[in-house]
């Protein structure tokens, strides 16, 4: 089999679905139907591809230096198992993440995954999706009478991959039929025209990431346009879906007042008005551990985000580990402004939370 990357012209993958460089399959991944569908694409797209051990060790990736195995490992999909069926808590968002996939196509200077993601950055899928929903189940068990909210992009942004795994339309079905279980997902990726017709029955909130011109232009290469993401975010709400914005993170530039301000008269002026019903709003301004800025600053040697930690405030978390966010007197200037500008435009809309 063929194991070279192929120098293929690069795409403008701001318009198209994406598609890997490289694959790595699970043997076993083969035994089961979405695993054999997309080792079938594979083929048919004369993708080069190779068998692997476990979807958490990838250890030949090509490149010679570090900075060249990051970039590819970006443009590497493994086709996998999950077989770690126990759920990680997702606060604020929701109650738990669901894990369909790990790992983004992406390049967002500022995201956590740089992180939480470590040493394994490439692009993992789960083809045994039966196990997933199963385990879901059992959690809605748990909670009756209580509704348990389930988040499906904390590791990855599944939009991004739909094309190939169809797993979101699954997930959308499954909690379609659920009277206690609920569905949430956030994207920067317009591709969601295959879940249009899905029968998520008023279960699923699908929210775009949004930001400002400056923080998308800077910051965010290789993901959808803004005016993409509106167009999508038009198409879903039409299709009766609950919507929403995270508009995260929220980063203090020169003009932020201007260009937030442009951000959310934007959103009122390009949605059609029947279908700003029941919008929701979650405010994430920008933080940063040390761990993540040196990481990033290797990673993206040339960024312009800024983390000063003179300039922040220092955050504690769940666990120990605190996180450099804006003092409180910035902090309190980009929630105040948001929420003015927020109530201003969408009278009826509820803000989540700011964080």
């Amino acid at each position: 089999m063929s194991t070279a990357i192929i120098d293929r012209p690069k795409p403008d993958r701001s318009t198209l679905s994406f598609v890997p460089e490289l694959v790595y399959f699970e043997p076993s991944a083969l035994d089961y139907p979405k695993g054999q569908r997309i080792f079938e694409w594979v083929k048919k797209e004369g993708i080069p591809y190779r068998m692997t051990t476990s979807h958490n060790r990838i250890t030949n990736l090509p490149g010679d230096t570090e900075l060249e195995q990051y970039k590819i490992a970006k443009r590497t999909l493994v086709v996998g198992i999950r077989k770690t069926l126990k759920f990680d808590t997702s606060k604020p968002s929701a109650e738990y993440a669901i894990p369909i996939a790990t790992g983004c196509m992406a390049h967002c200077h500022y995201c956590y995954l740089q992180t939480t993601l470590g040493a394994k950055p490439y692009i993992r899928v789960y083809v045994n999706i039966d196990d997933i929903l199963e385990a879901a189940e059992g959690y809605i068990n748990e909670r009756k009478p209580e509704i348990t909210r389930f988040e499906a992009a904390c590791t990855s942004d599944p939009v991004g991959l739909e094309p190939i795994t169809g797993s979101l339309r699954e997930l959308i079905d499954f909690m379609g039929e659920q009277e206690h279980g609920r569905l949430r997902f956030v994207t920067k990726f317009h591709h969601v025209d295959s879940l249009l017709d899905a029968k998520h029955n008023g279960h699923t909130r699908i929210r775009f990431s949004v930001n400002a011109k400056y923080v998308i232009k800077h910051f965010e290469p290789a993901t959808s346009s803004f005016d993409q993401r509106i167009e999508a975010a038009a198409k879903v709400a039409r299709a009766g879906y609950p919507m929403g914005f995270i508009i995260a993170p929220i980063i203090w530039h020169e003009g932020w007042e201007e260009g937030y301000g442009e951000l959310i008269a934007s959103l009122a002026d390009k949605l059609p008005q029947d279908v700003t019903k029941d919008l929701t709003f979650e405010l994430i301004q920008h933080r940063f551990t040390k761990t993540a800025k040196a990481v990033i600053e290797k990673r993206y040697p040339r960024t312009k985000l800024e983390m000063d930690i003179e300039k922040r405030k220092y955050k504690w978390g769940r666990w120990g580990q605190g996180k450099y966010v804006y003092p409180d007197e910035q902090a309190n200037a980009l929630r105040m402004y948001l929420s003015e500008r927020i109530f201003e435009h969408f009278p009826e809309a509820k803000i989540e939370y700011f964080t």
